[in-house]
């Protein structure tokens, strides 16, 4: 009996902890705080402007909000993209927040 009982514990640690183990972008099991890139245009990196949609998620059951480079653009007032970045912030799978940044003139 403490033999099933020490299985229920051990194979969903190793199931939450396997979890995304091949991922392109960067996984933790407790805390997330990453940046990256998502595209570049071409020539000068120099921008005057800065959109930011965002979107949360709540127990990985409810998630809301617009994250789309469109609603970044329309946030920042911006006519032509010079590059996007990505924020992402995600404690525990309770609670994430999900930003995409766009820099533009």
């Amino acid at each position: 009996m403490k033999k099933i009982g020490l299985l229920v514990l051990i194979i969903p640690f190793f199931a939450l902890a396997l979890n995304g183990c091949a991922s392109y972008l960067p996984h933790g099991m407790l805390y997330v705080g990453t940046t990256g890139a998502i595209s570049a245009a071409t020539g000068s990196v120099s921008y005057s402007k800065v959109g930011v949609a965002e979107s949360t998620s709540i127990l990985g059951l409810v998630a809301t909000g617009d994250s789309s480079i469109k609603a970044a653009v329309q946030n920042g007032g911006i006519k032509k993209i010079k590059y996007v970045d990505y924020k992402v912030e995600n404690i525990l799978g309770v609670f994430g927040k999900y930003q995409t940044i766009v820099y533009g003139d």
